[in-house]
């Protein structure tokens, strides 16, 4: 016992003493490696055949129809139920096709892949001086003074899902049980970010990772302070959604007029690629830099509480970082890739019910998958190895 908490001290120290970005931390892969001449949509993006780009598309066809083939009863919603899927390579279109009556122009429910867009807008707020990742919540947010123990949580450990707030996720369970049920459904859609920041501490701020919609909006209602709210109705659509040619676009708010950055954000695949190619490109989008330096290296970090985590099954699922997760590992939680036939450096957006944005530098490769599927039918890795296999130069 004695020695187990020693080497967790040490294993603490270590990862407290890496701080090699601005935002803290360092990932397990190597820094993006600037794009040289990166093409820009202007705004629609260039369409060019797969292996002009170094992409078989005998290969791409397999994969293909890993996504797309029905594995089980339309009815019961079985199966790996595919919506849409678009392959971007260096900066141009190699595939799309879409199903169940979606199409390039129709909007798709993102689900937790907002989140994501969510800290897009972060990035935007720290470029602008206006926040701080390691500003108390309560310096902005009042609901989060309600005493001693809340006043600790900072907008980082909300980023990386670690405020240690009492929250349950879980959609497929009831209301009495599952906080993003209360929150999205019943006694919290008044008004999200306070109900959620009336929630019970389960953990002292930043030392658990815990994957919740809670934190995301409470980070939501805290940006709505930070500008008021007449700049925040504008944040997401002056700040990104214009400058990346993104016009059909939808994104829901609660009953106080704050988004929902947790779940109820609506885009086409191709305009989601945009999001993906801004952050391949490390913030910068047309020449202008949008995302300050360091905030890619950020969103690619495994969150910092991964390290006094208790350990479980769950926990080693998924690489969360900071609203994106990472391919790289907790090695020192003994927390594996979770998709091991992907390249390292591989970094995704993912929602509910199989929505994914993944961006792949050292490949080149943006890939959106947009999917209704109610089991666990589409294997991330097995696609992502698919996709990887059809890149042969």
């Amino acid at each position: 016992m004695k020695r187990s908490l020693i080497f967790l001290l040490l294993l603490t120290f270590l990862q407290c003493s890496k701080d090699l970005s601005p935002f803290g931390g360092e990932p397990e892969v190597t820094t993006l490696t600037p794009r040289l001449k990166p093409e820009w949509p202007n705004p629609n993006w260039k369409v060019v055949p797969p292996e002009s780009v170094g992409v078989s598309t005998n290969k791409l066809k397999l994969a293909e129809e890993y996504a797309f083939t029905r594995t089980g009863d339309e009815t019961d919603r079985k199966g790996r139920r595919t919506d849409a899927l678009v392959i971007l390579r260096n900066g141009k279109l190699i595939y799309e096709k879409y199903a169940r009556n979606f199409s390039e122009e129709k909007v798709h429910l993102t689900w937790s892949v907002s989140k994501s867009i969510l800290q897009t807008m972060y990035g935007i707020a720290v470029k602008a001086g206006l926040v701080k990742l390691d500003d108390p919540g309560y310096y902005h947010y009042e609901p989060l003074s309600r005493d001693e123990a809340h006043k600790k949580i900072t907008i980082r450990h909300l980023l990386n899902m670690s405020s240690g707030l009492a929250a349950e996720e879980g959609y497929e369970s009831g209301p009495l049980k599952s906080s993003v049920i209360a929150m999205l459904y019943t006694r919290g859609r008044k008004d999200m970010g306070a109900f959620c920041a009336g929630l019970p501490l389960r953990a002292e701020p930043g030392t658990q990772v815990y994957y919740s919609s809670c934190d995301t909006n409470i980070l939501s209602a805290i940006l709505k302070k930070v500008y008021g709210v007449e700049e925040y109705d504008k944040l997401p659509f002056e700040k990104i959604f214009k400058p990346l040619g993104i016009t059909n676009v939808t994104f829901e708010r609660d009953g106080s007029g704050t988004y929902i950055g947790s779940s109820y954000l609506y885009m086409t695949a191709k305009d989601l690629a945009k999001i993906g190619y801004l952050y391949l490109n490390d913030g910068i989008w047309n020449g202008e830099r949008l995302l300050p330096e360091g905030w890619v290296q950020f969103t690619r970090t495994p969150a910092p509480g991964y390290i006094s985590t208790p350990y479980s099954e769950d926990l080693a699922e998924d690489n969360y970082t900071a609203h994106w997760y990472a391919n790289t590992g907790v090695p020192e939680r003994g927390i594996h890739e979770p998709w091991p036939d992907a390249p390292k450096d591989t970094f995704a957006g993912l929602g509910h019910w199989g929505q994914m944005l993944y961006v792949i530098p050292s490949l080149d490769l943006i890939i959106v998958r947009f999917g209704d599927d109610r089991e666990k039918a589409f294997i991330k890795n097995d696609f992502l190895k698919l996709v990887k296999e059809s890149v042969i130069r």
